[in-house]
């Protein structure tokens, strides 16, 4: 764990947090600043970075983290579903310098919509998809 990184210190118990979930690698609790009543970080308890430092066994315990409490914002809170997002580096709006999973419940017509859609022009998709699937690596 990181020193002064916060969630390190949530996790560690030096900083208070509404904790919804814990197990032996995962901690979930309520966002300080919510998009909508009731979201929810889920953090490793292992410090990384970003998505990119997780491990593959830790991306599975977090997605495990992620449907149990997903299922629990539907059971206790009532929501009709939920969003569930990752911000991967600062340009992307990732703020905590540590991995972490936002679920954010929603509701019908709470306001909240998708991000701007576009359309790729001429042989754009091709040439993107031969480029990302040439850098594929196999972790």
């Amino acid at each position: 764990m990181k020193v002064n990184c916060i969630f390190c210190k949530i996790i560690r118990g030096d900083i208070s947090a509404y904790k919804v979930y814990e197990d032996n690698n995962v901690l979930a609790f309520l966002d300080i600043a919510p998009v909508n009543p009731g979201h929810v970080l889920v953090v490793p308890k292992v410090h990384s970075g970003n998505l990119d430092d997780v491990d593959e066994l830790m991306l599975a315990y977090l997605m495990r983290a992620v449907k149990r409490v997903g299922k629990a914002l539907e059971k206790g809170l009532g929501v009709k579903g939920y969003n569930v997002t990752i911000n991967n580096g600062a340009v992307a709006g990732q703020l905590i310098d540590h991995c972490h999973i936002h679920i954010i419940p929603r509701q019908p017509k709470d306001g909240l919509t998708p991000w701007p859609q576009s359309r790729y022009k001429d042989d754009e998709a091709r040439k993107l998809a031969a480029k990302i699937k040439a850098s594929v690596v196999i972790c």
